[in-house]
């Protein structure tokens, strides 16, 4: 029978890694993400069936199983401690992963909820740096990229390192940053056609620039609010 065999001897549809590769992660049972984890069986049991019948034993709720120690997984037979350790690594990173999740992200709606985000990040800098904020439909932050870090009046960006982490977020549009060691506020005119520059390149992939804000310690200029943007 197939549950005999080891999973290498599997038609290449079948086995777990194959499956996930091929078909996704969501088309991978909770007993072959297990099996993958576990990496083999015995010689009498596959990986995948295996981690059936330890599911099985806690009602397949995989909350059940995040409560087992190492001693209890050693219990069942194919499961010694390297396994085991495995298995808890695995759900532990779960559970972390639940956590982040549920962390309210901001919404960055305004160019004053910008600063008071971001303002910490780039406070008492003695050189200029230029960072994006990527954001979903809701204004809500995917991520934060540093651009580039340069000297007291002179930022080096390359806008296709801008578009390269918009598309790898999937982000709906960005927020450009960047400060003025110097504490002047307004925009010199190599920020006004950089800006521009980004501006056209992320219409060409349907990506808006939601705003470009100038920051220093004390306050921040807003191309959006002055009618830049």
């Amino acid at each position: 029978m197939r549950e005999k065999m080891v999973i290498r001897e599997w038609s290449a549809a079948d086995r777990p890694r194959e499956k996930l590769m091929q078909q996704g992660r969501r088309a991978v049972s909770d007993a072959e993400l297990l099996a993958i984890v576990v990496g083999s069986g015995s010689s009498h049991e596959s990986a995948v069936s295996l981690c059936q019948r330890l599911l099985a034993s806690v009602k397949h709720s995989l909350l059940a199983l995040s409560r087992l120690e190492v001693q209890d997984l050693c219990k069942f037979k194919g499961i010694g401690p390297a396994k085991a350790i495995s298995i808890i690594a695995a759900l532990e990173l779960g559970r972390r992963r639940q956590e982040a999740a549920a962390e309210e992200k901001p919404q960055l709606n305004s160019s004053k909820k910008v600063y008071e985000y971001f303002r910490q990040q780039l406070q008492d800098l003695s050189h200029e740096e230029f960072w994006c904020l990527y954001l979903n439909p809701a204004c809500k932050v995917l991520d934060e990229q540093v651009i580039g870090r340069g000297g007291n009046d002179f930022t080096p960006v390359d806008v296709r390192l801008i578009l390269r982490h918009a598309l790898l977020n999937k982000a709906n549009s960005i927020i450009l940053v960047h400060n003025h060691p110097s504490g002047t506020l307004s925009p010199s005119q190599a920020d006004k056609v950089l800006t521009k520059k980004i501006v056209l390149a992320a219409q060409t992939m349907d990506i808006h620039i939601h705003d470009h804000l100038i920051f220093t310690d004390q306050s921040y200029f807003s191309f959006r609010d002055e009618g830049l943007l």
